[in-house]
């Protein structure tokens, strides 16, 4: 009865705002052009119908539409209204390779241990100030200051020199490595040669360093004070009831956007997306949304099916992991056991589905640089009952006697996802005789508790997928300076000595397999599934953001930031029941 009321509740309030609130045209210009006085696509709707709207989740704790200002609690993260007043210095286009966005071309020193970048000459903010590589290195300024307590500062420590003393207090963040040599020249100095540096740039465009001096960070959040020198300029927010962005007008930089809007609209995201998506009031769905019962139905339908698009997304894997610096998961053995008692073939078989992901019995997913594409990993936490009753045994609780109550921590999941790990607490208390409770966490307490040193998570869950396509990213939140609480000094060392190495990628990629093995023998975590990924369209969504990647995969990729200037709305959506038309 809740989840129908919730969805009842949702679907007036979206009725409502859209009955009040006409389409705007972003300017005088002809029905088929857009804002730019570019021609629409000879199948696209007239402009004032070129809105995008997704919907936001009421639930969540959001305070920033910046990456710079925060990762973790950023308005309509899912929905990816944030981040569109600027752009990063680099994109990844449809095969995660790096592409010019602000800047236009970048290059490592001769000795590997600095970075420059040039930004695209004439790029201005909506205020009429040009953008200039100040503007970045006032951003990163602002990240790296102990002040803002940033939660992803982790990202550069150990790569761009003085990061991490100036997190830690210990010199000042204008003595961090990063200059504006002039107005488009910005010079990223790092704790010697760093090859994956251009990747880290990706996330984060910048505020204005003018706004940020005069204003504060939150300049952004009023449509009277926010400037952009990106796609979209803010012209509405409320907050935890609609933020609206449309196409900025000022924009000079690679990715014009067709679209004249993007909309969020707050509801009960976890039960009403789907639900919203049939009404015809949001245009996209996130397959985090889309429950077994949902895509039952999607795979049902032809046109639903035909525009679900499945892809690998960021490489997402679930696992659990440990406080492997006390008791019970001090001991390996322990750690090795409740591996080996996981049967996750099981899981995503009748839990996950297979259309969700795949049994992960390592941390790299398939296809990402360095993965156990052999599958060579596999036997060393594979399922077998009676070696993890004999393990538990070892370690001094046979038949998990004596073994301490555990509760297995999660981050906020929905109720499907939360499901796959309440599977893999019953697998594992049934093989072992072992009691686990599960306890699904708000988000922001769980990433404090995890975070926290020492770390007052003894036993959890979560996923992680990459935030740049290196295993530096990923193995790196292993890493003894990582988010987790485990410790082998080998692994650390393995992951230092191939950060840096340049010249010989395939003894770096060795290097990185020999610290998974490490990861994997260790047991820091037990790996559940990998995620296959996907997002579901209306059927009037197009654009060159679908055109095929190396494998054929037409979606829209992780990390395509550059497709908010191809996306339109097709005119096929005058004969569909949605907001634009009712």
């Amino acid at each position: 009865m809740y989840r129908k009321l919730s969805v009842l509740l949702l679907m007036l309030s979206v009725v409502l705002w859209v009955s009040v609130i006409a389409v705007p045209m972003i300017g005088a210009q002809d029905a088929n052009q857009d804002i730019y006085g570019r021609d629409l696509p000879e199948d696209a709707a007239p402009y004032d119908m070129q809105v995008w709207t997704q919907l936001c989740d009421s639930t969540r704790q959001e305070t920033s539409l910046s990456s710079v200002v925060t990762v973790y609690q950023r308005i309509c993260g899912d929905a990816h209204i944030f981040d569109k007043f600027g752009d990063s210095l680099v994109d990844l286009d449809e095969n995660l390779n790096l592409i010019p966005g602000a800047a236009e071309s970048w290059e490592p020193s001769e000795d590997g241990a600095s970075w420059t970048f040039k930004l695209r000459p004439g790029q201005v903010w909506s205020d009429g100030t040009p953008l200039t590589a100040a503007d970045y290195v006032a951003s990163y300024r602002f990240m790296v200051d102990p002040a803002n307590a940033y939660d992803f500062v982790w990202m550069w420590q150990g790569t761009i020199r003085g990061w991490s003393e100036a997190v830690a207090g210990e010199i000042t963040p204008e003595e961090m490595g990063m200059e504006a040599v002039d107005d488009l020249t910005l010079v990223v100095h790092t704790d010697g040669p760093r090859p994956y540096l251009p990747g880290t740039l990706y996330f984060w465009p910048p505020l204005q360093a003018k706004a940020l001096a005069e204003l504060g960070p939150n300049y952004v959040l009023d449509p009277a004070t926010s400037v952009s020198s990106g796609p979209f300029i803010l012209t509405e927010f409320e907050a935890g009831n609609r933020v609206v962005v449309q196409a900025n007008p000022t924009y000079n930089g690679y990715r014009k956007p067709f679209l004249s809007e993007l909309r969020g609209i707050y509801g009960d995201q976890l039960n009403g997306s789907f639900l919203a998506f049939q009404n015809g009031d949001v245009d996209r769905v996130n397959y985090v949304h889309i429950s077994p019962a949902d895509f039952e139905v999607v795979a049902a339908d032809p046109v639903l099916s035909a525009n679900y698009r499945p892809n690998f997304g960021d490489f997402r894997t679930d696992y659990l992991f440990f406080d492997t610096y006390n008791p019970p998961f001090d001991n390996q053995q322990v750690r090795l056991a409740f591996a080996k008692a996981l049967d996750r073939e099981s899981i995503v078989a009748n839990v996950i589905g297979s259309q969700f992901g795949i049994p992960a019995y390592s941390f790299l997913a398939p296809g990402f640089p360095a993965s156990d594409t052999e599958g060579a990993l596999k036997p060393i936490q594979a399922y077998d009952c009676d070696a993890a009753k004999a393990l538990l045994a070892e370690a001094g609780y046979p038949d998990g006697a004596g073994f301490p109550a555990q509760e297995l921590k999660l981050r906020g999941e929905s109720e499907s996802r939360a499901n796959w790990f309440i599977a893999a607490a019953a697998s594992i208390s049934d093989c072992l005789n072992v009691e686990i409770t599960v306890n699904n966490m708000e988000f922001s307490a769980f990433m404090e508790s995890i975070l926290a040193r020492p770390t007052t998570l003894q036993f959890g869950a979560v996923s992680y997928g990459m935030d740049y396509l290196d295993p530096s990213n990923m193995l790196g939140v292993w890493v003894s300076t990582g988010r987790h609480s485990w410790l082998n000094a080998e692994f650390d060392q393995l992951v230092q000595d191939a950060n840096v190495l340049v010249g010989d990628p395939a003894a770096r990629l060795a290097m990185y397999q020999e610290a998974e093995r490490i990861l994997v023998e260790d047991v820091g975590g037990i790996f559940l599934v990998h995620r296959i990924q996907g997002d579901l369209f209306q059927p009037f969504i197009a654009g060159e953001c679908f055109r095929p990647d190396a494998q054929g995969v037409s979606a829209l990729h992780w990390g395509n930031d550059w497709c908010w200037g191809s996306f339109y709305i097709t005119n096929g959506v005058m004969d569909a029941d949605t907001y634009r038309n009712r």
